[in-house]
């Protein structure tokens, strides 16, 4: 086929042209066949990497030596290394596998994602989508409904109504009517009796200017008759006597709407992966977590944050904050400024944010200076952790000690959005006092608090809603379980310090305990952190050391992790009851 006479041309050995190539280089980027890829791998001006043509762009240079291939993969450390890599100190007494099958492992995950998407959290989220058109049909259709109702009502009430002025303008013709009657016949008899009166004055008169003897003589005066007056009537107007109109009865009286209620299908749900039985967990626990290294402390230590992968931040029972890197050197120290000890740390964009209890102050350390995020009136800030949409959630104490309850607030502001106190029955959900507890928001955004005094973890749902109480495993019951710091995983598994047990334990979202770490010699463990591959760091306040702790396997296959903020399906709305109007 002539390449200038056809819009595509197949493809061909780069040595030889021979058309259909099944191999390809990566370093030097040419399709070869199977007869010059002996001769193409023998050039000694520089290295080669001759794999099948699916499998080409399928290789990368070692980050640390950039003229040579990563052939081998390193699972504790969970990065692509060359042969030079895996025989250095860096990596002695790893865990390694080939490069490729480790992308061919990630790609076969891929495809089982692409596999999920396609047949089950796709079809879900056009289900729920659909389902909303069907709820925003029936709103309409109910709308329609109920103003139809509320028009029916509107003309019941104004036909009673107009019943009424009726009733009332008739009552009132009657009235006027009788009223008139006895005007009338009262006018009729004054007129009659004035002209009688107008009769008598022209009698009268004649006779005083008669000259006739007789008719003079026989005159009696009538006047007796009429000195005597008619009665004057008083007339009492009717009157309209009508009460201030009660808008409270009027509206009861018209109908009222059923409240707004959407509530939701199974407080969140999420959709059980295809493969759940196979792999139960991306990251499952180990048999023996060890003790990949330990720093030191010059005093007793509360708790450790990580600023990132290469940096933990600590502090204890004074006013210093220390910045340590991964090889326990000492970079930065921080005083607080109050000087006093410091309640908890969170880390916000990268910048650490503390808690002053005594001072009742959120503070933050920015540009190497601490500066003043708000301070609380009545109340003390405890412990605080920063969610996942960057808000702050900070346990406070009001300073008689008889309230306790977590905010949410914002982190641009710092003004409350969200305050979480009570359960459903209004009882309170944490222990009321001055004593120690720390808080964590899970991956799933539930907010969990060890609470101290209260011997128990409380996990509440991102509303407040109380999801269960953690108080230990079933069979320890009777042991005392002593709480102190939290953290979660990428798995969303809850880990919590038991300070006077010496361990750290370890259960699920749901509650459900996995295990305990109390092999790795933790002494007093208090503050506890993660990092972002899921390594536990555990402040122990006896020994003064920070141990940093491997406790869960390396996730074998990288890609599933796309799949978590979008497994968990959005809450299906439900109108519990279309609005409906209740008449009294």
């Amino acid at each position: 086929m002539d390449p200038k006479r056809c819009a595509q041309d197949v493809l061909r050995c780069h040595l030889c042209k021979t058309p259909v190539t099944p191999m390809y280089c990566d370093i030097c980027h040419i399709h070869l066949c199977k007869e010059c890829e002996g001769e193409h791998l023998s050039s000694e001006f520089k290295d080669h990497k001759v794999v099948p043509f699916k499998m080409r762009a399928s290789t990368a240079k070692c980050q640390k030596h950039s003229s040579k291939i990563c052939e081998l993969y390193c699972v504790l450390c969970d990065i692509p290394i060359c042969a030079t890599c895996a025989s250095s100190e860096d990596h002695r007494g790893h865990e390694f596998v080939e490069f490729l099958k480790h992308i061919e492992n990630k790609k076969e995950v891929i495809r089982r994602d692409l596999k999920e998407f396609e047949l089950s959290i796709y079809p879900k989220y056009k289900e729920i989508a659909s389902y909303i058109s069907v709820q925003k049909d029936n709103i309409n259709t109910n709308s329609k409904k109920l103003t139809i109702a509320l028009e029916k009502q509107e003309e019941d009430l104004r036909k009673e109504i107009d019943n009424i002025l009726k009733k009332l303008k008739s009552a009132l013709d009657k009235i006027d009517s009788k009223y008139l009657a006895v005007l009338n016949r009262q006018e009729d008899e004054i007129a009659q009796t004035i002209s009688k009166i107008t009769q008598n004055i022209t009698d009268l008169n004649g006779l005083l200017n008669s000259n006739d003897a007789s008719h003079v003589f026989a005159y009696k005066s009538r006047n007796a008759d009429f000195r005597r007056l008619p009665p004057k009537l008083k007339i009492s107007l009717p009157s309209l006597t009508s009460q201030k109109i009660n808008k409270e009865q009027l509206y009861q009286q018209f109908g009222a709407l059923s409240a707004f209620c959407i509530t939701c299908d199974n407080d969140g749900y999420t959709i059980d992966s295809p493969d759940a039985e196979t792999f139960p967990s991306e990251k499952p626990l180990l048999e023996e977590p060890r003790i990949i290294t330990e720093y030191g402390n010059q005093s007793e230590l509360h708790g450790v944050s990580c600023l990132s992968d290469d940096y933990i931040l600590t502090h204890g029972n004074e006013k210093i904050m220390r910045l340590v890197n991964l090889q326990g050197k000492l970079v930065k120290s921080f005083e607080t400024k109050t000087g006093n000890i410091p309640g908890a740390i969170a880390v916000t964009s990268g910048y650490p944010v503390y808690t002053d209890y005594n001072e009742r102050t959120v503070n933050i350390l920015k540009d190497e200076k601490l500066q003043r995020v708000a301070k609380l009136q009545g109340w003390r800030p405890r412990s605080i952790c920063v969610s996942s949409a960057g808000d702050f959630l900070v346990i406070i104490d009001s300073d008689d000690y008889q309230q306790v309850k977590v905010v949410r607030y914002s982190s641009s502001d710092f003004k409350e959005k969200q305050s979480i106190q009570s359960n459903d029955n209004g009882e309170p959900l944490y222990s009321l006092g001055d004593f120690s507890k720390y808080i964590s928001e899970n991956k799933n955004l539930n907010i969990c608090v060890a609470d101290y005094r209260a011997g128990a973890v409380v996990v509440v749902n991102q509303a407040g809603k109380l999801r269960f109480t953690y108080t230990g495993p079933f069979s320890t019951t009777k042991e005392s379980f002593c709480p102190v710091g939290i953290t979660t995983d990428s798995q969303s598994r809850i880990l919590t310090a038991d300070y006077w047990n010496n361990r750290i334990h370890i259960f699920e979202q749901d509650g459900q305990f996995l295990r305990y770490i109390d092999d790795c010699d933790i002494q007093r463990p208090w503050g506890l952190c993660m990092d972002s591959k899921d390594n536990l760091f555990v402040a122990a306040c006896k020994t003064f050391k920070v141990k940093k702790i491997k406790y869960c396997k390396t996730r074998k296959y990288g890609a599933v992790q796309i799949l978590a903020p979008l497994a968990q399906l959005p809450l299906r709305p439900k109108i519990n009851s279309a609005p409906t109007i209740f008449y009294i």
